[in-house]
């Protein structure tokens, strides 16, 4: 029987990468600044290169409006950050917040309980610093990565988050224009996101699939990453989907692209 769920599953998902972007409900993407980083020696992303060289990395969120709900895609480094306006260092990164997540969702009218979906990339701070300011939405996570989400110290989600655990790929509002699509590698439970926009045409969201557009190009693989096979093939994965999809991929870490991208209240639709 659970073979049998698991074939329908995968058949439904293939079913949403057929669909046309133009019959779907989804409605916008805005992009939200959520915070930088100065890296203070870049190599630790780029094994055996760029060593001693800093290097910006921007963090993106993106809220998501559909006409079944809204899903919310990164929480960003913490809130918190904003209020040291000279940043907060750690042994290699330098973190600056020039805006809070919960005041630029309220620049739109939007307040935490009014969102349907949470979910991250991953579990590391720069990606899930503010979950635990989302209390009523549901939370999107891989099984592998909840688990070793809540191993961490302290833990960056309360015990009694409302987390609906997936074992793959998933089809958040049921027409194939939001899709997490399961990337493990950078963590047990790393994943992306498809979005299919009516007029703007497909996106891929990356987590940390990729850090910034040279690592992508050459497929390196970070040093920190869990499992260097699955980092491989979770990045040839995603090229695939952005060729089937001509899609355009947005680099969460690439400040430079990040620099060239609409900022809400602007949004893509």
């Amino acid at each position: 029987m659970k073979t049998l769920l698991t074939l329908a599953a995968a058949a439904m998902v293939a079913a949403s990468f057929a669909g046309s972007a133009h019959a779907n409900g989804l409605k916008r993407l805005y992009v939200f600044d959520c915070g930088r980083q100065l890296v203070k020696d870049q190599s630790r992303w780029t094994p055996g290169r760029n060593v001693g060289q800093e290097k910006w990395f921007s963090n993106n969120c993106y809220l998501i409006q559909h006409e079944r709900g809204t899903l919310l895609w990164e929480t960003g480094l913490p809130d918190s950050v904003a209020a040291q306006k000279d940043g907060i260092d750690t042994p290699n990164i330098r973190m600056f917040r020039d805006k809070t997540l919960i005041e630029q969702l309220a620049s739109l009218g939007v307040k935490p309980d009014d969102i349907t979906f949470v979910a991250m990339s991953h579990s590391h701070g720069d990606h899930i610093g503010n979950a635990k300011a989302f209390v009523k939405p549901k939370f999107l996570m891989q099984k592998l990565e909840h688990e070793f989400a809540m191993k961490m110290v302290p833990k960056p989600l309360n015990d009694a988050t409302n987390v609906q655990i997936l074992e793959g790929d998933h089809d958040v509002f049921g027409d194939g224009s939001v899709t997490i699509l399961a990337t493990p590698g950078h963590t047990p439970g790393h994943q992306c996101l498809l979005v299919r926009l009516p007029k703007t045409g497909a996106v891929v969201l990356s987590g940390d699939v990729a850090h910034f557009k040279d690592n992508w190009d050459n497929r390196r693989v970070p040093a920190m990453n869990t499992n260097k096979e699955q980092s491989a093939a979770s990045m040839q994965r995603i090229a695939d989907v952005i060729a089937r999809e001509k899609a355009r991929f947005w680099i969460n870490h690439d400040k430079p692209q990040r620099d060239g991208l609409k900022m809400s209240p602007q949004f893509y639709d």
